[in-house]
């Protein structure tokens, strides 16, 4: 059964990181609504595991783009120049964008993970209205984005301001509820990118970040193991919530590109109020 509920969650992990519904809201969520209290599912390593999966996912699925972008951010710094070269351009916009982001995660992330996501301590239901109420502020943010916004702006237009604004919005994704991938895609629509652009930057935008708070969580993992505070057994789960969250994220990445071609976010958009009512509506009746 727990490995069972490890594959759910890495599956809900590769889905929940991309789509702009919350990852860190729904593996919160729904081990709280199914009642599943394993210490494992909530430990550090697992909680690496699914996070490093969908690393391997982002960058698994921009291959091209990151070899592309890494060599003309080098060669912009050889020769001094960006230039009319977009990717060289494009190379330093996501590194604009990841400075809020990786500010306000050093300075608070523990701190508000505490709040939700405490390690083998019963959640709040306080905490989990709270979580409800941002999981539909964000939805009705979204909602406005697609309707008040023009979304003609492609790739070649994304500029400073937008890097800065959308960095921004990535450094609220701290809040579970928010989500990473939902407040840069909704800031993205409003700042009247593209649907696919948005969501593009926002994925392309991630990687560093996760990448960072992957390996900060990682050598924490090594250090727990090497003085003992961490056991053999506790690392069961790693393999399968890292494999798991890497497939579920990859097909989630291609999925979600070729839909908001054609589609609007609004699906998206429903469901989370639909998943914002139901949780405030349980955190009301458990008290």
């Amino acid at each position: 059964m727990l490995i069972l509920q490890a594959i759910v969650l890495g599956i809900v992990q590769g889905l929940t990181e991309f789509i702009p519904i919350s990852s860190s809201a729904h593996l919160i969520v729904v081990p709280w609504l199914f009642g599943w209290t394993a210490p494992a599912l909530t430990s550090l390593p697992f909680d690496v595991a699914l996070h490093l999966g969908t690393l391997i996912a982002v960058l698994w699925f921009f291959a091209e783009d990151w070899v592309r972008l890494v060599r003309a951010g080098f060669a912009s710094i050889v020769e001094r120049r960006i230039g009319g070269d977009l990717d060289r351009r494009l190379a330093w916009l996501l590194v604009v964008g990841c400075i809020p982001g990786g500010v306000v995660g050093v300075l608070a992330e523990s701190k508000i993970e505490k709040l939700f996501h405490e390690p083998n301590t019963p959640i709040k239901a306080s905490a989990m209205i709270v979580m409800g109420i941002l999981i539909a502020v964000l939805g009705v943010a979204l909602f406005a984005a697609e309707r008040i916004a023009r979304h003609e702006r492609g790739a070649s237009a994304v500029s400073f301001k937008d890097a800065v604004v959308v960095g921004i919005a990535q450094a609220l994704a701290i809040f579970p509820g928010v989500s990473r991938s939902g407040s840069t895609i909704t800031a993205g629509l409003w700042l009247g990118l593209e649907r696919e652009t948005a969501a593009r930057f926002s994925f392309l935008l991630s990687a560093p970040i996760i990448a960072g708070a992957g390996l900060k969580s990682l050598l924490e993992v090594y250090a727990g193991y090497a003085s003992g505070a961490i056991a053999p057994g506790d690392l069961l789960l790693f393999p399968i919530g890292l494999v798991v969250a890497a497939l579920s994220g990859y097909l989630c990445i291609k999925f979600l590109l070729r839909f908001l071609q054609k589609n609007s976010t609004d699906l998206f958009v429903y469901y989370r109020w639909a998943l914002a009512a139901l949780v405030i509506v349980v955190a009301f009746v458990r008290g």
